[in-house]
Formats: C-alpha cells, sequence, structure tokens
C-alpha cells in the first residue's frame, strides 16, 4: 500500500509574506507552536520558509537593542528543500532522514499545498506496524 504524502499533510498553516515584520512573525510561529511556517509572494508563490531557529537572531538582537528589526524577506530560507504532494511516506522518511528540518513544504504543479511535519511522519509509520 502506498501512503501519499498528500494523505497526512497539513493544510492550514501560518500566513507570512516577506514583508511580514520579524517581530509579527516570531510571535504567529510561538502562537501557533508551529516550527516553520512558508512564505509566499505576492503572486502565492512559495519565496521561502521561516523556522523557529531563524527566529532567534533577530530575537536576540532585539533583546541587545530593546527593538525588533527586519522582516522576514531578510531572515527567512530562500529556495528550501520541498516535498511533493504525490510522493509516498517513504520519500519523506528518507527527506527527514536525509535533512535536518522538522517540516517540509509540500507542492503539487508548483503550488503550495500543504506543510508536511517529521511528527506526522514518524507517526504514519508507527500506524503502518
Amino acid at each position: 500500500m502506498r501512503t501519499r504524502i498528500a494523505t497526512i499533510m497539513r493544510t492550514e498553516w501560518v500566513p507570512l509574506g516577506p514583508e511580514t515584520p520579524m517581530r509579527r512573525a516570531a510571535a504567529l510561529l510561538a502562537e501557533a507552536r508551529a516550527a516553520a511556517a512558508p512564505v509566499l509572494d505576492a503572486s502565492g508563490q512559495l519565496a521561502g520558509i521561516l523556522s523557529q531557529k531563524d527566529c532567534f537572531r533577530p530575537a536576540l538582537q532585539a533583546s541587545y537593542y530593546q527593538e525588533w528589526k527586519g522582516t522576514v524577506e531578510g531572515s527567512m530560507t530562500r529556495d528550501p528543500v520541498c516535498l511533493q504532494a504525490d510522493d509516498d511516506l517513504i520519500t519523506a522518511a528518507e527527506a527527514f532522514v536525509t535533512h535536518p528540518h522538522r517540516i517540509f513544504p509540500v507542492l503539487e504543479g508548483g503550488q503550495l499545498v500543504g506543510m508536511l511535519r517529521r511528527s506526522d511522519v514518524l507517526s504514519a509509520l508507527l500506524e503502518m506496524g
């Protein structure tokens, strides 16, 4: 049986744009308890991904200078590793073994359709036996 990523991916995510202020982006990630969020440009295309880890440098600088500076564009990871909605569970598991990420954007026809968390893949593997 071939389990597709599309059946276990998350279809809701924190909405971020490149122009989102870093303070707001960090707060949104923390509030949603999200490891990362996709960054979409004005046309809705994936421009990058912002992780909690990406928020640490701006947060530390804000603690020193008592002021948050910058936008998501300056801290996000551009050209993130993505998975395809039609990929199978084993492909996803191998991607999590190969890369240190806790979440991957999922594309279908070049468009963002979901986010796949490492914990969701592990749960699915456990259900398989």
